[in-house]
């Protein structure tokens, strides 16, 4: 940035001299009829323009990089720190705007300080120079080119005022449109399902005629500007050309002094009618960056605390246990869960029941602190989870969720995402306790790209490939929530028989939603009205607790509708 600023300074100070070496030229050798001094001074002036010309020429050819490479650090910086972001972030933000942030906001902060933010510099600095030079060749018209300012000043004004505003406007309603489309490329199946794409079209139609408004209107503060822009200087240079018409008439002022102030005069024109757009390019940047601000300002509400400490894999038992721990969500009053206290052993698996809302989900994704507990604690083999380091925390705890989602990358690469390290071994088995072997039947087997959400893949198969990722991992707790609902009978009876295998040794918290999966767990906890309502073996809530035979009449009549 500072090599492109020193090179247009430069090319600036070469473009602002050559009118007083035109002026020497007309005044000294041409008027004199000295063919010596004319192609001395004809040289000097090609040496200047010369320079001017390898100045412009050096900052292009630095501009480019400078101006990607800002855009591409800004942008990783911004997808880091979305990264760390808590899941409640992402549950309240909109995909769309976070994509319009990432993407045409940046791109508009690229422009400005590419070119916006050189050329106000010097747009500035060069008005400047020309006006002081002015008023050295004739003070009286010099003043008059000086006092065009005042009016360029209310214009540019009035015009940032204006068109600030109308950018915020249009910047947030991009993000809209792209929520919309961003929601309709991810939905196409529901859409097509229930015949609504009429409606679906209606609705982003409204969006982006709303958006058609929103910008036209920004244009015409731009248009409005502009002409005045244009006028300004060009009516400023019909004085100058009839006051130096006179000027020259009473011998106050030489030929070659009025042809040196005309082209100073002239000089400023591309400056000022620059100057609508660096201030409409300069506002479009700083809305952007005001848009991409509020992410950064987001600070994470899940970090490591201070003295938090790594915990080694290998080591750790996987004794958890829930103290006194209450969750609400952002915006909600009431608590979803409240004062739950719960023990899993070593090597055991707890399955969680429940009525629909009951809080099973958030219970399991407050152990890989996805989310943080508003009160009390979890700890695993005595140690505050919140005193782990996540990095650490996440290998030791891996989950497998309800809706799976997959990447728009290859097989092997979905599967490893959890433990890159994973031989070929690690991952024929985990296939096989997924009962997940049909990729070797996909056109590539493991390298097949499985398309953006796995959407290529049928909802059990996205299941499958969910759970064979978790179970990849190795990890001392696997948290299931409800891995096989997608699954028909029978796979589902070659899952269970191979997971039985897979958590003998490892804890485990499972979700459960059907009755047959509850065999899989060696205790279970009933959870209503968020708190643990009870907690045993399968026939002792079954016989002792008529809560618990309810809820698992009422899955076991949802399955079978």
């Amino acid at each position: 940035m500072t090599a492109m600023l020193v090179f247009a300074l430069a090319s600036t100070a070469a473009s602002v001299t050559v009118p007083r070496l035109i002026q020497h030229v007309i005044d000294g050798p041409i008027a004199h009829r000295d063919t010596s001094g004319l192609w001395l001074l004809g040289v000097v002036v090609a040496l200047f323009g010369l320079a001017e010309a390898i100045t412009v020429w050096l900052r292009r050819f630095i501009q480019a990089k400078v101006a990607l490479s800002l855009e591409a650090d800004i942008r990783s910086d911004l997808y880091a720190h979305m990264q760390r972001l808590h899941a409640g972030f992402h549950d309240r933000w909109q995909t769309g705007q976070l994509l319009a942030r990432a993407t045409s906001d940046l791109g508009s902060m690229r422009r400005f300080l590419a070119w916006g933010l050189i050329f106000g510099v010097t747009s500035i600095l060069t008005y400047v120079v020309v006006v002081i030079q002015l008023i050295t060749l004739h003070w009286q018209l010099g003043l008059v080119v000086a006092a065009s300012a005042v009016p360029l000043f209310v214009v540019c004004r009035n015009f940032a005022r204006d068109y600030i505003r109308a950018s915020r406007q249009m910047q947030d309603q991009q993000g809209e449109v792209a929520d919309l489309a961003e929601q309709a490329a991810q939905g196409i199946r529901v859409i097509k399902a229930f015949g609504r794409a009429p409606h679906v079209q209606r609705n982003f139609d409204a969006e982006a005629e709303r958006l058609r408004v929103i910008s036209t209107e920004r244009m015409n503060v731009s248009a409005r500007a502009l002409s005045k822009f244009n006028l300004i200087p060009n009516a400023t240079l019909a004085v100058i050309l009839v006051g130096g018409a006179i000027a020259v008439a009473d011998h106050s002022l030489t030929i070659g002094a009025l042809v040196a102030f005309v082209t100073l005069e002239l000089m400023l024109l591309w400056p000022i009618e620059a100057l609508g757009w660096i201030i409409a390019n300069g506002n479009e940047a700083m809305t952007a960056a005001d848009r991409i601000q509020d992410v950064f300002d987001t600070e994470p509400n899940i970090v490591d605390r201070d003295g938090a400490e790594p915990m080694a894999r290998e080591t750790t038992r996987g004794h958890v246990r829930f103290e006194g721990v209450s969750f609400g969500y952002d915006g909600v009053d009431a608590p979803v869960l409240e004062g739950v206290n719960l023990e899993i052993r070593p090597g055991e698996t707890v399955a969680i029941a429940g009525a629909t809302g009951s809080g099973k989900t958030t219970l399991v994704s407050l152990v890989p602190r996805l989310y943080d507990v508003g009160a009390g604690r979890i700890t695993i083999d005595g140690v505050d989870i919140r005193d782990i380091t996540l990095d650490s925390l996440r290998a030791v705890v891996a989950t497998a969720f309800e809706d799976p989602t997959l990447f728009s990358m290859s097989v092997r690469e979905n599967l490893t995402l959890g433990r890159a390290d994973a031989t070929e071994e690690d991952v024929a088995e985990a296939l096989r306790v997924a009962q997940a072997e049909f990729v070797h039947d996909l056109p590539y087997g493991l390298d097949t790209r499985v398309g953006e959400q796995g959407l290529s893949l049928s909802g059990g198969q996205r299941q499958r490939l969910a759970l064979a990722r978790a179970v990849l991992v190795r990890p001392a707790v696997l948290v299931l929530d409800d891995p096989l609902s997608a699954l028909d009978v029978h796979t589902e009876e070659l899952v269970e028989r191979a997971l039985r295998q897979v958590l003998t040794g490892t804890t485990a918290l499972l979700v459960v939603h059907r009755p047959s999966t509850v065999a899989l767990a060696d205790r279970v906890a009933l959870i209503a009205d968020g708190r643990i309502a009870a907690f045993g073996t399968h026939s002792e809530l079954l016989h002792g607790t008529p809560a618990y035979a309810e809820v698992l009449s009422a899955e076991s009549e949802d399955v079978t509708t």
